[in-house]
């Protein structure tokens, strides 16, 4: 007897329409995950109203020295957000790198926990002012 992996799906966060039933699309596994992971790290922590705790605090970091520790901080805190509250995934790695222009450029990879099929997210957060 061959046991079936349990997939993952999520709702499309742009709540785009599937043409041929016109309800709200879907994602399924990898996809899910992304995006889930792309929510997760671009929340900020109070921006969601019953979960306060939710999210990561890159955004208060973007204006701090372009450095080492600066770089370890927004790791750290990528790290702990995700292994909080994404328990679907094991991480592998989290890098993070940066521009004189105050860029961060994030790639983390996973590994889903359910199918131990590996997925890399990538993404990056730009200041402002």
């Amino acid at each position: 007897m061959t046991r079936k992996s349990r997939s993952f799906t999520d709702l499309d966060a742009a709540f785009a329409l599937t043409p041929r039933t016109r309800d709200v699309a879907t994602k399924t596994d990898d996809n899910a995950i992304r995006g889930a992971l792309r929510n997760l790290i671009h929340t900020r922590h109070y921006e969601r109203p019953f979960a306060p705790e939710l999210g990561c605090q890159i955004h208060n970091l973007l204006f701090e020295p372009n450095d080492f520790i600066s770089r370890t901080i927004v790791q750290r805190a990528i790290i702990d957000a995700i292994t909080k509250f994404e328990p679907r995934v094991e991480l592998i790695d989290v890098a993070v790198s940066s521009t004189e222009a105050n860029e961060l450029f994030i790639q983390i990879e996973y590994k889903i926990r359910n199918t131990n099929q590996p997925g890399v997210f990538t993404t990056t957060f730009t200041r402002v002012r």
